[in-house]
């Protein structure tokens, strides 16, 4: 039995007080065959988290941990094959790899291989496949994937168009915390008239929204009708 790795509670305090401590704890758990370890050791190479980032020897970990039955590694090796890390980029390969996380029961599967059935990338465009994926991983609490789920309703798209399951949805993704639901239940709150309640999500989604995402909710709140939603750029980080 090999020896279990570190939590990762635990890792991240040793990667920010004792990172050369907890890179060789991790390769120790790895190297005797824990795939819990070789997932985190994955994810030190790429991200650099305790030494230089080697994307490559990121790879080389997630694929041990995948071979190994490890679901998050088997998504994070589409990732690289998606983003170009460590490897070439190639959608195919990405789909197939997140094919296998979703079969796994994975949610991070379900969502990454259905944003590429969404929009074509690497396997024949499918948006029906893609809302039974986000709508399944939604199921399982992906808030990510409640966004797009309540983006289908909204918008009509392989289901009736229906604004209250829209909200509903979007409703359920910015309590659990995504950013883009929290800007997708505000725009309908404010279309509402909801403007106060439309403003504190918005502040939520400025807290936690992404640099690109950020500079395109400056744009949109600049254009609003509302003074008080347009006032919320002068909060948003320069």
């Amino acid at each position: 039995m090999p020896e279990q790795a570190i939590e990762r509670a635990e890792l991240e305090r040793m990667l920010s007080s004792d990172p050369r401590a907890a890179r060789e704890h991790l390769l120790a758990a790895a190297r005797r065959g824990d795939t819990d370890a070789q997932f985190l050791c994955g994810q030190m190479y790429c991200e650099g988290r305790a030494g230089e980032r080697d994307e490559g020897e990121g790879l080389y970990w997630y694929s041990l941990a995948a071979s190994g039955g490890h679901a998050l590694a088997m998504n994070m090796i589409g990732r690289c094959h998606e983003l170009g890390s460590g490897t070439p980029v190639d959608a195919s390969l990405a789909a197939a790899w997140y094919r296998k996380a979703a079969d796994q029961g994975l949610d991070w599967g379900m969502y990454n291989l259905a944003n590429l059935l969404a929009t074509g990338r690497g396997v024949a465009p499918d948006r029906a496949r893609a809302y039974a994926l986000y709508r399944q991983a939604a199921e399982l609490g992906h808030a990510k994937s409640m966004n797009l789920v309540g983006r289908f309703h909204e918008e009509g798209w392989e289901v009736a168009a229906d604004p209250r399951a829209a909200l509903a949805w979007y409703r359920r993704s910015a309590q659990a915390g995504d950013f883009r639901g929290q800007a997708s239940l505000a725009a309908i709150l404010a279309h509402a008239g909801e403007i106060d309640e439309a403003a504190a999500w918005l502040r939520r989604a400025i807290v936690n929204g992404s640099p690109s995402f950020l500079t395109q909710l400056r744009a949109q709140l600049a254009a609003s009708s509302h003074a008080q939603l347009r006032a919320l750029t002068a909060e948003m980080p320069t």
